[in-house]
């Protein structure tokens, strides 16, 4: 070899390597879009797209059939909302600062940056545009942000990680779906609810009852005509024992229909067929003659289309009936408690064949559609997995009748991302009636739920558990009966899903869930523990939880009798959880019996066997949760 050879191989070896980097870097996930949110400016026939890992938001132009701007934001877009004129997009940014970046159209630059609560998402513009709600997921509440000094005028609490959000035509009143149920899981009706405020006086108003078994709520849309909010969600059967799929035995998947002058349930029908699920509805949209209205099924890939005047005239139709039949119009129903006390006493939401003949069902071309956008008869969906959208002529629903549009280029998954896309595919299961993300959703975390699941007996349920860093902390399962995560992931697929599926899928799924990272809590003070939660840390050591709850994950992953079973499961030692996201994980116990932590310390402990806590004052209890939850 020469000197110049010599002189040249460093240039070379760097280009090689330049070019490694490039190709490992769309390999590993960091060119992925994942489009989640979608707006239209139906003059210019425009979408804004926002492209969650992408960190950005895309401007797609319809005529030309591909992606014409882009406006880079250095942070996961989570929501937007498109003014009346045109000239401003608001974006937020989904963080535990959470902000909303103001893009001004004409200029492509972000002009504001408006401060916004622990995750914010889903904005929401007044008639006016003077005014932006903002939901504020992890610290449950609603910001109210005066748009002319560009300030929060208010917080308002809601129940539990609000996720969506609809405005009244007139501005009135704004309906908020609350992901996931609050309060303990062993008594009354668990179920998502609604929070209704007036936008006059900015506080909530009523909060709506759902069917008991409601949980992953998802969006809400307002018909043109302000007459209907219609809400997509699972309705989970979670009280009869996981023997068996058929039917919807275990999950059914809904769309709930408010009166919005009431403010009460109209009824809620099942998207489901007798022998095939509709796992995991989430966007909801209609047409602007009201004349459909539009759910995508993230879990089945699939977007369902219904007629509303033939369902809403079925449902009266069936409320008449069951006036004339049982006498009454109001109550709770018989039919294994899936009603509430403010619905009419109905057995619709167990009709799996009520949408016969008036809603038509149809396969989308990608994988895993989030949200819907419609200009004129075309229904634009956003598919997640697959960085793309499919358009649905909805003119043209016979044989032939969808477009894939690729946002970008084909995405190369790697095992992670893969394991990511099978946690949320129904079509794993049988007669895909769920996914695992049905029983685990916001990132494989918890329904707040208790199920009596087959791996320790039946009719002791137990609630569903936070799968972050469940690889890290054997054993698996509450009562830790398998040994590690890998082996519940494999039972999980076969006794939950009915299935059996190939190895790289499972090992997939292994990746996903040891990628899952926590998210910090809102409990924090500038990323660091509040005054009280330091004083509940020397609490913590004081009563001995660190005996149990130890190291980074505050688990010793033992298991121990600390005097919390019941019933069937009165003497059984319980796995040691970790604390991490505690804060998110409600309710607690290994039967939610109790809603809050300071429940766990002061109502459920008063032997001393979980930590010796009985002689601690009113304020230590509050300090110590207040520990526990910033974890």
């Amino acid at each position: 070899m020469n000197e110049k050879q010599t002189k040249l191989r460093p240039g070379i070896i760097m280009l090689i390597v330049m070019l490694s980097l490039t190709t490992n870097a769309s390999l590993s996930g960091q060119n992925y879009l994942s489009p989640s949110v979608l707006v239209s400016d139906k003059q210019a026939e425009q979408l804004y797209i926002a492209q969650t890992t992408a960190k950005r938001v895309d401007v797609f132009n319809i005529a030309a059939g591909k992606v014409i701007k882009s406006y880079s934001l250095l942070a996961e877009p989570s929501g937007l909302a498109l003014s009346a004129d045109k000239s401003r997009l608001y974006v937020t940014c989904a963080a535990p600062k959470g902000q909303v970046k103001v893009i001004n159209l004409q200029t492509g630059k972000i002009i504001h940056t408006l401060p916004a609560g622990h995750t914010p998402m889903a904005p929401v513009l007044s008639p006016n545009n003077k005014t932006l709600y903002v939901c504020n997921r992890f610290d449950n509440n609603i910001s109210v942000i005066d748009l002319s000094s560009h300030k929060q005028v208010t917080q308002i609490p809601v129940q539990r990680e609000p996720v969506a959000a609809a405005l009244t035509p007139n501005g009135r009143f704004l309906f908020v779906n609350n992901h996931i149920p609050a309060g303990a899981a062993n008594k009354g009706n668990i179920a998502a609810v609604v929070s209704v405020i007036d936008t006059m006086n900015n506080k909530v108003i009523t909060t709506i009852e759902l069917p008991n078994g409601t949980t992953a709520l998802q969006e809400i849309f307002i018909s043109p005509d302000g007459r209907y909010a219609y809400a997509a969600h699972i309705l989970a059967r979670y009280t009869v024992p996981t023997t068996q799929l058929e039917r919807g035995w275990i999950n059914t998947n809904a769309l709930s229909i408010i009166d919005v002058e009431s403010k009460q349930l109209f009824d809620t029908v099942l998207l489901d067929d007798v022998d095939n699920g509709a796992a995991n509805p989430w966007a909801v949209g209609c047409t602007n003659d009201g004349k459909y209205v539009c759910v995508t099924h993230a879990g089945t890939d699939e977007l369902s289309i219904i007629d509303v005047n033939a369902m809403l005239e079925k449902i009266r139709k069936y409320h008449a009936d069951e006036k004339n039949t049982q006498g009454r119009t109001t109550g709770r129903s018989s039919y294994g408690g899936y009603g509430t006390s403010s619905t009419p006493t109905s057995n619709i939401p167990n009709e799996l064949s009520f949408l016969y003949d008036i809603r038509k069902r149809i396969k989308l071309c990608g994988k895993g559609p989030r949200a819907l956008a419609i200009i004129g008869s075309n229904i634009y969906v956003a598919e997640y997995f697959t960085d793309s959208l499919t358009v649905v002529d909805i003119n043209k629903t016979e044989g032939i009748n969808t477009t894939a549009l690729q946002l970008g280029p084909t995405p190369q998954l790697t095992q992670k991302r893969r394991g990511e896309m099978l946690f949320h595919d129904a079509s794993l299961c049988f007669q895909h009636w769920h996914s695992c993300a049905s029983c685990h959703p916001g990132g494989a975390r918890v329904d707040a739920l208790n199920w009596d699941l087959l791996n320790d007996g039946l009719g002791n349920p137990k609630n569903t558990k936070n799968l972050l860093f469940a690889h890290r902390t054997p054993p698996a399962m509450i009562t830790g009966v398998r040994e590690n995560a890998e082996m519940a992931v494999r039972s999980g697929i076969r006794h939950i899903l009915f299935a059996v599926r190939p190895e790289e899928e499972v090992n997939a799924i292994d990746e996903y869930l040891k990628s899952l990272e926590p998210i910090p809590s809102p409990y924090l003070v500038k990323d660091k523990l509040s005054p009280s939660a330091k004083r509940g840390q020397k609490i913590y050591s004081k009563a001995h939880c660190d005996s149990c709850h130890t190291g980074a994950l505050h688990t010793d992953l033992q298991q121990h009798n600390v005097g919390t079973g019941d019933g069937l499961d009165k003497d059984r030692k319980f796995d040691t959880p970790s604390l991490v996201e505690a804060w998110r994980t409600a309710p607690y116990l290994y039967d939610g019996r109790a809603a809050t932590i300071e429940e766990v310390i002061a109502i459920y402990n008063s032997d001393d066997k979980h930590g010796q806590t009985s002689n601690l004052s009113v304020k230590e209890i509050t300090d110590l949760a207040n520990f526990v939850l910033s974890q």
